[in-house]
């Protein structure tokens, strides 16, 4: 990231954060909402907690994911020191198996609440009950899906924020997956297809809103001449794990279907949105998924190939209603 967005991005922070500790009140005739964030919890942490979820869905108290990941961030102010595990998480944990609740032991942790309500709006739902389609076979875990097939290699960098010129000066809101031509792109999780068709700047591109409306996908640069499953089009309902397009190379043109990217790649944007006046226009938070990404790999869609360079996927689930 740029030294000029990392400096713009850190006074945001910093600002925001001083109106929380201030306890500003807001204007009592708008709706208060969180204006920015950003996100950086390493990948340890993200499998820290999800470990702990998931081991404790048969105990006494039983932890949650998005939880514990706040609380962590919350008593470090944010700060996760290295790539390694959190102490303070593994301090909450044993406090709430001898009995404490997390609303007991966060009352008076100050960010508490504003980590839960942006962690939640980054990755709410993420870990659940599941059922795999015709077995009758119940599951916890991830319901989400890496936004590539299973079977198909790819490598990525941190590169959120890198500048980019074609058309103007900007930092990169995404990051770039570099796989193979043609390999099947999957919906990370359910949603309505909110954008479809030529851009500029992305090529071919789809944009999927999730179910809670809090996450906005955005992926680009798919492939010349056949970029989406069959079928797909906007308005469309799609289901987490569902083929969606596929991989290319499209954009940075003015002309549709060009391929004037140099390396075939997989552009995958995250927004996050608490109110719909920042979906568009000047208020947009995209946040940085590099993490999540990996995070990710460890459940990909497994898809099978129906020929003339299609695919679908291989494994139906479906989500367990919360009883």
């Amino acid at each position: 990231m740029g030294k000029r967005i990392l400096v713009v991005l850190v006074a945001m922070m910093l600002i925001f954060t001083a109106d929380v500790l201030a306890g500003r009140a807001g204007d009592d005739e708008k709706e208060e909402f969180i204006k920015w964030i950003s996100f950086d919890v390493p990948l340890a942490v993200l499998k820290q907690a999800y470990a702990y979820d998931v081991a404790s869905q048969d105990e006494e108290y039983p932890l949650d994911f998005v939880q514990l990941l706040a609380y962590a961030a919350a008593k470090d102010w944010g700060n996760f020191k290295g790539s390694g595990e959190s102490a303070a998480m593994n301090d909450v944990v044993g406090r709430i198996r001898a009995g404490e609740t997390m609303h007991e032991i966060a009352e008076g942790l100050k960010l508490y609440q504003h980590y839960l309500s942006a962690y939640q709006a980054v990755l709410g739902g993420f870990v659940g009950e599941y059922e795999v389609a015709g077995t009758g076979e119940r599951r916890y875990g991830l319901k989400v899906f890496s936004p590539m097939a299973k079977g198909f290699g790819f490598s990525h960098s941190d590169d959120f924020g890198n500048p980019r010129n074609y058309g103007y000066s900007r930092p990169h809101l995404g990051n770039d997956l570099f796989g193979r031509a043609g390999a099947p792109i999957i919906a990370v999780e359910g949603g309505v297809v909110e954008a479809m068709g030529w851009n500029k700047y992305g090529g071919w591109r789809i944009g999927i809103r999730s179910l809670c409306g809090k996450r906005y996908y955005y992926y680009a640069h798919l492939r010349k001449d056949t970029p989406y499953a069959e079928g797909l089009e906007v308005g469309d309902a799609v289901d987490a794990g569902d083929v969606i397009g596929y991989l290319g190379a499209t954009g940075y043109s003015d002309r549709e279907n060009v391929s004037n990217i140099k390396v075939p790649h997989l552009h995958f944007g995250m927004q996050i949105i608490f109110d719909e006046s920042q979906k568009d226009g000047n208020n947009q938070i995209w946040i940085d998924t590099y993490n999540i990404i990996k995070f990710l790999n460890q459940n990909r869609m497994e898809v099978v190939d129906c020929g003339d360079k299609c695919y679908r996927r291989a494994v139906e689930i479906e989500s367990v209603p919360m009883e």
